[in-house]
């Protein structure tokens, strides 16, 4: 009988630790994936620590991990153990909690050029990242949710997952974007079937639904500028 698989994670030169960088030359000097490294500690399976940070925030972007809540969802789409996805989520939570966005720094969205411009962390992100943003009457963003990773779709894209946030921080209009990996703008069927869905029941509950933004690599497709709703 073969014994237990032992999974041999490759170490990281002494001065090239980001805990040696921070206790040497303080936090200023480190890289978003050099500090995500320090959170983890350890790799995970083939990867050191700090192969492991850099490859979660390339696929998932970002500015898409620190608004992340779901445990399961970064264990399925990144392939994580429990522990080290609840870091994520835990650390990033902390500095929601200590640090409160301040709402007169975020910006105004106009059009879907401003929202291209916003979203550049997920333009090259190798998952479909759907992304809820969310607007005052002036047009201010106020909050910015990951509503789901992977293929959009009527379940995913829930109008309750859409415009439950809208309410909680009380929300005018609600613009839904997210990232074609393949760099193809155009809205699939089911792009178009979602954004009918979203539209009515915008309608009912009277959060109106700005504008659903495709975002490319360097492009994007707005169903409003199309006068598709």
């Amino acid at each position: 009988m073969g014994g237990k698989q032992t999974y041999h994670i490759k170490p990281l030169p002494r001065q090239n630790m980001p805990r040696e960088m921070l206790a040497s030359q303080g936090p200023d000097v480190l890289k978003n994936a050099e500090l995500l490294a320090i959170i983890f500690g350890t790799g995970y399976k083939q990867e050191n620590v700090l192969e492991l940070a850099s490859r979660i925030l390339k696929e998932y972007g970002s500015k898409a991990i620190t608004r992340e809540r779901s445990v399961a969802r970064l264990m399925g789409e990144l392939g994580l153990p429990k522990v080290k996805a609840s870091q994520i989520i835990a650390c990033f939570e902390l500095g929601r909690r200590f640090y409160q966005e301040d709402t007169s720094r975020m910006p105004t969205i106009r059009g879907a050029d401003d929202v291209f411009n916003y979203l550049k962390d997920i333009q090259n992100a190798k998952k479909e990242i759907v992304r809820g943003l969310y607007l005052n009457v002036r047009n201010k963003l106020i909050h910015d949710e990951v509503i789901s990773i992977g293929t959009l779709s009527e379940n995913v894209a829930h109008p309750r997952e859409v415009f439950g946030p809208a309410f909680e921080f009380s929300a005018a209009g609600v613009i839904i974007a997210h990232n074609h990996p393949s760099g193809d703008v155009n809205p699939s069927d089911k792009d178009k079937s979602v954004t009918q869905q979203l539209i009515n029941a915008g309608k009912i509950i009277d959060i109106i639904l700005v504008d659903h933004v495709i975002v490319g690599n360097s492009s994007y497709f707005s169903f409003k500028e199309k006068q598709m709703m």
